[in-house]
This record gives C-alpha cells, sequence and structure tokens, in this order.
C-alpha cells in the first residue's frame, strides 16, 4: 500500500523499513496529526482510537520486525505489548534481517528491557562466556521465556536454561520452550524440573533448533517420551549430559537413540524411571564405551544382565552409582567385578541393592583395581567378612563410607584400618546399629598414619572404648566428626585429642550431650593453634568457661558453633576481647542466656563475622536484632 495526501502521516521519510507486503512514504513537509488516526479496511479507511501500526497484519509486523537486528530495540519493541512480545519471540534467530552495514547482529551491552510486570529480563554472565536463566516456581511462565527468547539475542544469545517449578496458573508450556528454540539456538544446556505441561512438542522445537545443546536434564516431567529423546539424539551430535529422573513415558527406544547418535556422551543418570530396562543400559554402554565416564542407575527395573555389561563395556567408567536396583542380585554384582572391564574406576556408591553380599563386594574389590572412593548404604546382607576381603583386595582404597550397614561390627572396622593402614585417608560411619563398645582385649592393628579423617555419627552403641581405641590407631587426624554420639563423655574424648599428633583442624561434637568442659579446654590446650573449626551444638554442659578457653588458646577459629550450650552473655564478652580471635560465623542459637546486654560484644564480633545466627534466642529483643543488622550490615544475621 502506497499512498500521500493532506491527512497521512508524515515523520521525514520512511516509517518502517521497505519489505514485500509493505510500503508506507510520507513526504517531509507535513507534520504528524494525532488527532484522527487511521485504520483500513478492504473498501474503506475507518478512523479507530487506536496507533496506526495496530491496524496491520501480523505478516506485515512479521516481516518488519525480521529487519529489526539490534538487540535494544528489538526489546524495546516487545515492550509494545503482549502481541508485539509473543510476535517478536515467533521469529527464529536465522530469520533476522542483518545489517550490510553493520554485517552482522549488534550485541549491544546495554540493560535488556523488562517486558509487562510480569517479566523481568536480568541474566547474569557466567563463567563459560554465555548468558544463564534460572526461573524458580511462580517466575516460570511462557511470558518470561518469550522475554528471554527476544532479550538475549542481542547478548551472544542463552547458553544455559533452568527451569524449576512451573506457575500453576500462567506455567510453562511448549509454547514458552518453543520461543525459546527459534530465538536461542546457541543453547546448550537445558534442565527442566517439575513441568508438567511441557511434552514433545516443545523439546522437538529445541532438538530442530538447539544443535549445539550439551547437557540435558529432565526431572518429573511427566508428558515427555522417547519422541523427544530420539529427536534430541539425531539432532544434538555434541550431546555430554543426560540427567533423567521420574519420566515415566521415556523408555528403552529413547535411551538406544541417546546411544546410537550421542557419541560424545560423556555422564548419564536415570533414576526412577519404570520403562527403562536392560536394553537401554547395554545401548547405551556399548555405543558410547569409550568416552562414558559416569553412569548413575537408581530406582531401575534392571537386571544382573545390565550390570554385566556395564563390568564388560565400563571401561572409560570412572564413576558409577547404583542405587535401588531390587533385581539385580548377588551374580550380578559378581559377574560386573569379575568381568574385569571397570579398571578405570575410581569412585563406587552403591545403595538400598540386596545383591551386595559378602561374596560379591569381594569379587568388586578384586575387579576394580584403582578404586579410591567406596560408600555401601543400606546393604543389610553385608557383614565383617566381606568387608575386610573388600579391603584386602581393594589396594588402592583412599575413602571408606558405611551407612545404615548394620550387621558390620567393630571387628570389620580394626580389619579396614590394618588391611588399609597405608592409604585409607577417610572413615566414616553413618548409623550402623552393629557397631558396639570395644571390649578390652582385642588384639590391635598398627596404627594407620594415613587416615586424616573420621567420622562416626549416630552410631548409638559407639562409646568410651571405642573411641580412645580409635585415637591410638589414628594418630594422624585432622578432621574429627562425631555428632550425634551420646554414649560418649570426656573419659573417651580425652585420649582421642592426646593421641592426636598433627593437630586437629576441624572438630564436630554437635549432640554429644555428657561432654562438659573438660573436653573443650583439653581440645583448645592441645589444638588450639590449628583447630579452625568447633561444633558444639547441643552440648547442654557447656558453659563460658568453654568460651574464655576459646577466646585465649583459638587464634585461627574462623567457624564457631555453641547452639543450644549453658553460655551467658559473659562468654561472649570473653570472645569479643580476645584480639587474636577472627571469627567468620558464629552461632548462639537457642541460648536463653544471651540477652541484650551482648550486644556490644556482638558488635564487636561483627567486625569480621559474615555470618551470625540469633534464632530463638528470646532473651535478646527485635530492637537489639535491628540495631544490630544496622550495624553489621556485611554480616547475614539469622533471627
Amino acid at each position: 500500500m502506497g499512498f500521500t495526501g493532506d491527512d497521512e502521516l508524515h515523520s521525514g521519510g520512511c516509517l518502517f523499513p521497505t519489505g514485500s507486503y509493505v510500503d508506507v512514504y510520507s513526504p517531509p513537509h507535513k507534520r504528524v496529526r494525532t488527532s484522527a488516526p487511521f485504520a483500513f479496511s478492504e473498501s474503506e479507511f475507518e478512523l479507530q482510537n487506536q496507533p496506526s501500526i495496530e491496524v496491520l497484519p501480523e505478516e506485515c509486523l512479521f516481516e518488519i520486525f525480521k529487519r529489526i537486528p539490534c538487540g535494544k530495540e528489538r526489546s524495546s519493541a516487545a515492550c509494545v505489548s503482549k502481541s508485539w512480545l509473543m510476535l517478536l519471540s515467533s521469529i527464529r534467530k536465522a530469520e533476522i534481517y542483518k545489517s550490510k552495514s553493520n554485517g552482522s547482529e549488534n550485541l549491544n551491552n546495554g540493560a535488556v528491557a523488562s517486558v509487562s510486570d510480569d517479566v523481568e529480563m536480568t541474566c547474569d554472565e557466567n563463567g563459560d562466556g554465555y548468558l544463564t536463566r534460572c526461573l524458580d516456581g511462580k517466575k516460570a511462565t511462557d511470558m518470561r521465556l518469550a522475554a528471554i527468547a527476544v532479550g538475549t539475542s542481542g547478548h551472544g544469545g542463552l547458553g544455559k536454561l533452568s527451569i524449576r517449578g512451573s506457575n500453576y496458573i500462567r506455567g510453562v508450556t511448549n509454547f514458552g520452550l518453543s520461543a525459546i528454540a527459534r530465538g536461542c539456538p546457541s543453547l546448550r544446556s537445558l534442565s527442566l524440573w517439575n513441568v508438567p505441561c511441557v511434552g514433545d512438542e516443545g523439546l522437538v522445537e529445541i532438538a530442530k533448533e538447539c544443535h549445539l545443546l550439551e547437557k540435558l536434564e529432565l526431572s518429573h516431567c511427566p508428558s515427555v517420551s522417547d519422541k523427544s529423546l530420539i529427536a534430541i539424539a539425531q539432532s544434538c551430535p555434541n550431546l555430554t549430559a543426560l540427567n533423567i529422573e521420574s519420566c515415566s513415558k521415556i523408555g528403552n527406544e529413547g535411551m538406544q537413540a541417546i546411544g546410537k547418535f550421542c557419541p560424545k556422551l560423556q555422564s548419564i543418570s536415570i533414576k526412577d524411571c519404570p520403562l527403562v530396562r536392560d536394553h537401554a543400559i547395554s545401548s547405551l554402554l556399548s555405543s558410547a564405551s569409550s568416552v562414558l565416564t559416569k553412569v548413575k542407575l537408581q530406582g531401575l527395573n534392571i537386571t544382573d544382565f545390565s550390570l554385566a555389561v556395564i563390568g564388560h563395556y565400563g571401561k572409560a567408567v570412572t564413576g558409577l552409582m547404583l542405587s535401588g536396583l531390587r533385581n539385580v542380585t548377588e551374580k550380578g554384582f559378581w559377574v560386573m567385578g569379575n568381568a574385569q572391564g571397570l579398571q578405570k574406576l575410581i569412585s563406587l556408591t552403591i545403595a538400598s541393592c540386596g545383591g551386595i553380599t559378602d561374596v560379591s563386594l569381594e569379587a568388586i574389590g578384586k575387579g576394580c583395581t584403582n578404586l579410591k572412593q567406596m560408600c555401601l548404604r543400606k546393604c543389610c546382607f553385608l557383614s565383617d567378612n566381606g568387608l575386610v576381603a573388600f579391603a584386602r583386595s581393594a589396594g588402592s582404597l583412599e575413602i571408606l563410607q558405611l551407612e545404615e550397614c548394620n550387621r558390620v561390627s567393630e571387628s570389620g572396622i580394626i580389619g579396614v584400618l590394618s588391611n588399609c593402614a597405608a592409604k585409607l585417608k577417610s572413615l566414616a560411619l553413618v548409623k550402623c546399629m552393629g557397631i558396639k563398645d570395644m571390649a578390652l582385649g582385642i588384639p590391635m592393628p598398627s596404627p594407620s598414619n594415613s587416615l586424616r579423617s573420621l567420622s562416626i555419627r549416630n552410631c548409638p552403641g559407639f562409646g568410651n572404648g571405642s573411641l580412645a581405641m580409635l585415637g591410638k590407631l589414628c594418630p594422624q587426624l585432622q578432621l574429627v566428626d562425631l555428632s550425634g554420639l551420646c554414649g560418649i563423655t570426656n573419659v573417651g574424648i580425652l585420649p582421642l585429642l592426646e593421641s592426636c599428633e598433627t593437630g586437629l583442624v576441624k572438630v564436630n561434637l554437635s549432640g554429644c550431650l555428657n561432654l562438659t568442659d573438660e573436653a573443650v579446654l583439653a581440645l583448645t590446650r592441645i589444638h588450639g593453634e590449628t583447630l579452625e573449626l568447633l561444633n558444639l551444638d547441643g552440648c547442654r554442659k557447656i558453659t563460658d568457661a568453654s568460651l574464655m578457653a576459646i577466646a585465649d588458646n583459638c587464634a585461627f577459629l574462623s567457624d564457631l558453633d555453641v547452639s543450644k550450650c549453658a553460655i551467658s552473655d559473659s562468654g561472649l564478652a570473653a570472645l569479643s576481647k580476645a584480639e587474636q580471635l577472627n571469627l567468620q560465623v558464629l552461632s548462639v542459637s537457642s541460648c536463653s542466656e544471651v540477652t541484650n546486654r551482648s550486644m556490644s560484644s556482638l558488635k564487636k564480633l561483627g567486625k569480621t563475622l559474615v555470618g551470625l545466627n540469633l534464632q530463638h534466642c528470646n532473651s535478646i529483643s527485635s530492637s537489639t536484632v535491628t540495631q544490630l543488622v544496622e550495624s553489621l550490615w556485611r554480616c547475614d544475621i539469622l533471627s
């Protein structure tokens, strides 16, 4: 349409760039007349109370918007209305006209415009050199995704998108994901968690446009099926990491396509997907055997066959996690170990698998010769014999963690220490009900000079005798965690403190109800020069005497927790007067004897604090807390 006359808009030349559908020209000698805007139909012009550009069909606007190459101007246009935003988000980045004078799209560094009240375009550039955006809960809407697709194009493009949860009223759908696909072809990482309205249509669009995709995470997406994974596999050959959790429609076909078309796949995690069976695992492992390094399989209906495939084809696997595999028996784990294919395996975690027995664990120890880190959780058929046999076979073991392995006793622990004395650096026992207090007269192995970390948590049978004996066996400890051990007293902890030769750095005694100031005084006297973290949460017999000892001896202490202790204002005053103390984190939660009189002490300590916990301190008023917040503006205060 082209016309001139006395009543047209005149702005001094072309109002919009010339396109194939529209050519509006207005000579420069006329003034703009806004009192009677116009609209046109097939037969006549009608006066309307709306801007003249709104009467243009979407096809015309589409051609106009294609010729706005600058990211800043495109964002400004998207702010006009939601319809313009949606139209702009429907344009693929490859369709945007590029000015011959610029040669490429203008990558401006200005602020990205906000589109209506629903969208905040605030994107930060991460260390990888591309933009990242995370939408949580109510912020996750199609409108925001459309705004992101339009706004980030002027900043080099979106590289990482994470959507966690969805707005129940205006949640993310295939439309929003398709807008991202069209506007962000540079997308490399996509994470979708609990977005039930996103299905195959949106992910197929991602596959069509985002060929650079490297990482894909789908969690609790019930509408996504094998169709999406097949499309991703066929169009995204650079995929290196795939995480699938609780996607009930994803099964063997999608995983087989990933194994066939994604030769660079390095990490795979599949959890609680009932349709994923042995064929999927065998296809993934056999196809990507040369590059696949991390495998996590949890809550799947796979059998011994899958473990045999892992043992044979997992030649590059360095990290393996197997959890909740109810259909896998002792034979599967035995074959996996004896297949001799896991020679590069460094870290292995097995949880809630009934197939782990003494026989199968020994086979794994013999087959995985380079294994350094082993974690066993809820292995109810594992006993001392299997644990000792495994320790004897796994000559490279450095880290061992046992959790809820109730048939393991103190004899098994001594056997581990005697067989791994040269390399074992960390030992952790959590909720192991079979651990009892060691009896006198048990033969003691040679001390372990390699063990640096000892963690025994919530083992109710563990007492003073076991603690004193472990102190003699582990003279080089630097980290000690005895949280939740109600049975230990000063009688057990004092020999441990005296046996440690190198100096303790981190000590966690939370929940040790029967410890008194005597233990803390010994700790600060022997290890005060090296101590950096001390947790006494719940040690109700600890008083101001301990804080005074800490103030006098612990120059390098940066993290102190005395929650639920019997401390008062006097103890905090002593801490604040210690010139050498450099506390960064202090917790006095639920200390009823700490009152408003501690405000000056807390202000002095606040010169170095970055975190202060005053929760449930009922003797501190809200006005005092307000003053502390104003004074310690660099410190995060919980109240």
